[in-house]
């Protein structure tokens, strides 16, 4: 049996179609209802759905109000307050192509992507890194919400396949790459609401990360609104320790974070004693079964796992209803089309090691890369996009991952180019060269590190400095170490799994 399924075809998306119409529906049907609940350690901010609909719209107006034209570019530099989520569907309402960024980012790493996409507009909160000088445009904080009180917008509606908003990913080419999605992309996002959430009405989900992660701005927010459910988002301050507290205060019923928070709320000191959770749901990096398994003996219940990437939101999930196999990820979703591809593009038996696929036609997949249209053409082969991810399916159709297929690295749920790492400690005057690699830990955590030949050894604390200055903290190597050269291939081409795999070996992670 071949590794290919087809689960049959997904719910055509409406025409004509707004993707933020659509998120913010329930407002018309339930107006009272809490949509939102911001949680500090001094007290929670609420907004119900009519009160995110009038400021959507208003601020929609006020953007175009502004000059902003259907189809304009604007890139969000903002913290983690409720800010993002309004820019964003305010954009989208009104016909404009948003594009979120981590609020980390330096200035310089701003002044790149703002490069690629170019802007007509950057929407920037206090304190966030902007390109300098900025090459459009700027509208604060102040001025964003006192947009949110005009006159409200109509939706822009138009076909579901035109361009709606734009995230940004590392490349494995070392630049990053700006990911095209379309209004259908968040209807194509309903085939997770059963086959990895599990939604229930009354359902609060509480997502650990920030508002300005694309996690977060989808499973923490898009699809619970969509849905019509509860969104609870911890706000600036709150730690992870303090998650289970909250946790309990709100009654959140599904919990989602990257697997590097289940560990930490592992440590905590309190318990786990959640009496409302149902499930925890995990994705951004593979959940290691020694995570999973202490935290469903912790707390009783269980962790959903998912597979995804930018360019195609998550594919291979387990739910509730149709728990995976240990060792394994999930099934993929209905309404996909899936298989493992060996090297020529053809499905390989079950079973068999190969990389995972998605079909070209699938409704969440992405448009292209803005101005590369060679790197999007060869993601696909023979009616398939390729995901990067190495997997073997099971005679079932369950997926076990295997790891990237490239040298990609994962930092806490996002995705990292050792190019891009590499590039800046190279300009170090003391590093001759350097190589970017994860490296586990432990068992079941792993660090990016930074490997580099140096004729006068600057030190750690010299580079970790050297890194924070320039790159944003996610991508700063945890951990400096010397070499007296690289292992290098036959084509000269840099060995970096060599060097994971060497000094994996001399510090067992066991």
């Amino acid at each position: 049996m071949l590794s290919i399924v087809d689960t049959g075809p997904a719910a055509p998306c409406p025409e004509p179609f707004n993707m933020a119409a659509h998120v913010l529906a329930p407002a018309a049907q339930h107006p009272e209802r809490i949509a939102l609940r911001i949680l500090r350690p001094d007290g929670v901010e609420r907004w119900s759905y009519g009160q995110l609909e009038t400021a959507v719209r208003g601020t929609g107006a006020g953007l175009r109000a502004s000059g902003l034209t259907p189809g304009d570019r604007v890139l969000l530099r903002l913290g983690n307050e409720v800010d993002f989520p309004i820019a964003y569907l305010s954009a989208i309402a009104a016909g404009l192509v948003p594009v979120p960024t981590a609020a980390a980012l330096t200035a310089g790493e701003a002044a790149k992507l703002a490069g690629i996409i170019e802007p007509a507009a950057i929407i920037a909160g206090p304190g966030i890194a902007l390109p300098d000088p900025a090459p459009c445009p700027v509208i604060d904080a102040d001025a964003l919400r006192g947009m949110r009180t005009a006159a409200p917008c109509e939706w822009e509606m138009g076909p579901a396949d035109r361009l709606a908003y734009i995230i940004f990913t590392s490349g494995s080419s070392g630049t990053p790459r700006a990911v095209m999605h379309a209004h259908r992309a968040v209807w194509a996002r309903r085939m997770m609401w059963r086959d990895w959430y599990g939604f229930a009405d009354g359902d609060r989900i509480l997502h650990a990360g920030a508002f300005n992660w694309t996690y977060t701005l989808g499973t923490g927010l898009m699809d619970p609104w969509a849905a019509g459910l509860s969104a609870l988002i911890p706000g600036e301050g709150v730690t992870p320790a303090q998650l289970p507290l909250l946790m309990r205060r709100f009654d959140a019923t599904i919990f989602a974070a990257a697997p590097g928070v289940y560990r930490q709320l592992l440590k905590s000191p309190e318990g786990l004693d959640l009496p409302r959770l149902r499930h925890g749901l995990s994705a951004g990096e593979k959940l290691p079964d020694t995570t999973r398994a202490a935290w469903e003996a912790a707390t009783g219940r269980p962790v959903l796992e998912a597979l995804g990437m930018s360019e195609c939101s998550t594919f291979i999930s387990e739910s509730p209803d149709h728990p995976a196999p240990p060792g394994r990820s999930g099934y993929p979703q209905a309404g996909r089309r899936v298989a493992v591809l060996d090297a020529q593009g053809a499905p390989v038996p079950r079973g068999t090691e190969g990389t995972m696929a998605v079909a070209a036609e699938d409704p969440g997949l992405f448009l292209g890369y803005l101005g590369a249209p060679e790197a999007t053409a060869a993601k696909f082969v023979q009616g398939w996009f390729l995901t990067g991810d190495a997997v073997a399916m099971d005679a079932d159709g369950a997926v076990r991952y295997l790891g990237r297929t490239d040298d990609m690295m994962n930092a806490g749920g996002f995705r990292v180019s050792p190019l891009e790492v590499e590039g800046t400690l190279n300009s170090h005057p003391a590093i001759a060269e350097s190589a970017a690699c994860e490296i586990a830990v432990k068992r079941d955590a792993t660090i990016i590190a930074a490997f580099y030949v140096a004729a006068e050894d600057p030190g750690e604390a010299a580079l970790a400095q050297f890194a924070a200055e320039h790159l944003a903290r996610y991508k700063q190597p945890r951990r400096f170490i010397r070499v007296d050269a690289l292992p290098r291939g036959a084509n000269n081409k840099l060995l970096r799994r060599a060097l994971r795999d060497e000094w994996e070996a001399r510090h067992d992670p066991s």
